[in-house]
C-alpha cells in the first residue's frame, strides 16, 4: 500500500545527514531540530503556531484538554473515521455524538451537524478524510452561530488547501480553532516512528497547548495545569524537516497516480472513483473507491491472490464498535456511513508508484470486477 523503502532510498543522503546531525549533537529530546521543524511547518501551513507532540492521538487529546471541555460535554463527530478521533472524546469522559458524512466526499455532513446540536454541544470535529478537506466554510458559520469549537482532524490531509467563496485560501488544519495531525510513517508527511502536531492561530490557546504537552509546565518544575508527557523527539523532527521540503512534490506524485487510476476506472460500471470537491485540493492519502452491486470483499480477496494489496477504511463504523455502542447509535442509525463501510476499498497509493504497477493494478481490478458482475 505504501512504499517507504523506495522513498527513503530516493531521499537517503539528506535524511542520513539529518539523522547524523542529531546523533552528533546528542540532544535527543527537545533538541534544536524540533524548534526548527515547528517553525518551518508553521511557515508552510501559514499558521502562527505549530506545537509538536508524540502522535496524532495525543494531539487530539491535548486539543480537547486545552479548550477546557468538561465531562458530559457533547462533541459532534463523524462515525466514518479512524477510532482515534472518537477514542480521546470517550477517554476524557466527553460524549461523542455521531453524524453522517456526505456520500461522495465521505466528510462530515453539515446539515447533519446542525440537526445534532443540543444545549450540551461544545465542539465539532470535522475529519479531513482520505486527503481532502471537509466542507469547512458552512461548518464554521454553523459553529459561530452556536458558539462551538471546531477541532480539525487533519491526519490524512496535510498539505490540502481549502478554497473559500471569497477567494481566500487556507491549509486544512488551520481553519478551525485548532487543528491536529499525525506523522505516522504512512502519512503524507510521515516520520520513521511516531509523531504528531497541533496548529492554531490563537496565542493564548497555543501557550496552553504547549504547557499541557509538557506536563502542564511553562517553567521547569512549576506545574500550573494538569498535563501529559507528549513530545516529538529530535530524530523524528530532523527527518520530518527533510520530508517537509518534499511535501508538495509528494502531493503532486500522489495526484499523478490518482489521475492514472481515474483514467482507467472512470467508466467501469459499479465503480465510483473518488470525488474531488470544488472547495479543496486533494492530496490523496488514500485512493478510495466505492463499489455498487459488486462484492467488495470478493474483489479484495481476488486482488490479494495476484499480490495486489488493498485496504478497507473502515470496515466497522465507530458507532457500531463494541466500545462505543453504549452511546446509543444502533445499526441503521447512520445509513450512509454503514453503506460506505460495506462498499469502500482503497488501492495502493504512494509517491514511488511506477506506470507499470498502476497498469497491473488497474487491468486486474477491471478484470476481477467484470468477472464478479458476470456471475
Amino acid at each position: 500500500m505504501v512504499d517507504l523503502a523506495t522513498q527513503y532510498a530516493r531521499l537517503k543522503p539528506r535524511i542520513d545527514e539529518a539523522i547524523q546531525s542529531v546523533l552528533a549533537g546528542a540532544q535527543f529530546v527537545k533538541g534544536p531540530q524540533v524548534k526548527v521543524f515547528e517553525e518551518n511547518l508553521a511557515n508552510y501551513m501559514g499558521v502562527k503556531h505549530v506545537i509538536s507532540c508524540a502522535n496524532g492521538t495525543d494531539a487530539l487529546q491535548i486539543a480537547f484538554m486545552a479548550l477546557g471541555l468538561e465531562p458530559g460535554d457533547e462533541v459532534i463527530t463523524p462515525s466514518h473515521t479512524y477510532v482515534a478521533t472518537v477514542e480521546v472524546i470517550a477517554l476524557l469522559r466527553l460524549k461523542p455524538v455521531f453524524v453522517e458524512v456526505y456520500p461522495d466526499t465521505y466528510t462530515i455532513d453539515v446539515d447533519a451537524v446542525r440537526r445534532a446540536i443540543t444545549s450540551k454541544t461544545k465542539a465539532i470535529v470535522p475529519v479531513h478524510l482520505y486527503g481532502q478537506c471537509a466542507y469547512m466554510e458552512p461548518l464554521l458559520k454553523l459553529a459561530s452561530e452556536y458558539g462551538l469549537y471546531v477541532i480539525e482532524d487533519n491526519a490524512q490531509a496535510i498539505g490540502a488547501t481549502y478554497q473559500f467563496t471569497d477567494g481566500r485560501q487556507a491549509k486544512g488544519g488551520t481553519i478551525g480553532h485548532v487543528g491536529t495531525t499525525s506523522f505516522f510513517p504512512s502519512k503524507n508527511l510521515g516520520c520513521y516512528g511516531d509523531g504528531g502536531a497541533l496548529f492554531t492561530n490563537d496565542d493564548t490557546l497555543a501557550k496552553t497547548i504547549r504547557m499541557i504537552a509538557n506536563h502542564g509546565q511553562e517553567v521547569t518544575y512549576v506545574h500550573d495545569l494538569v498535563g501529559v508527557n507528549s513530545r516529538l523527539d529530535s530524530l523524528q523532527a530532523a527527518i520530518l524537516d527533510v520530508k517537509l521540503k518534499e511535501l508538495d512534490d509528494f502531493a503532486a506524485r500522489r495526484r499523478a497516480v490518482a489521475d492514472a487510476y481515474d483514467r482507467a476506472l472512470a467508466n467501469i460500471p459499479g465503480v465510483h472513483i473518488p470525488h474531488r470537491a470544488s472547495y479543496s485540493t486533494h492530496v490523496f492519502h488514500q485512493y478510495t473507491l466505492r463499489l455498487e452491486g459488486i462484492d467488495r470483499d470478493a474483489v479484495k480477496n481476488e486482488l490479494q491472490k495476484l499480490g495486489i494489496p488493498s485496504m478497507i477504511y473502515y470496515p466497522i463504523p465507530v458507532h457500531l464498535q463494541k466500545a462505543y455502542r453504549h452511546y446509543g447509535f444502533a445499526e441503521g442509525s447512520l445509513p450512509v456511513t454503514e453503506k460506505l463501510s460495506k462498499s469502500v476499498i482503497s488501492l495502493p497509493m504512494h509517491t514511488e508508484m511506477q506506470p507499470e504497477q498502476i497498469t497491473y493494478i488497474t487491468e486486474n481490478f477491471i478484470s476481477i470486477v467484470s468477472s464478479l458482475q458476470n456471475l
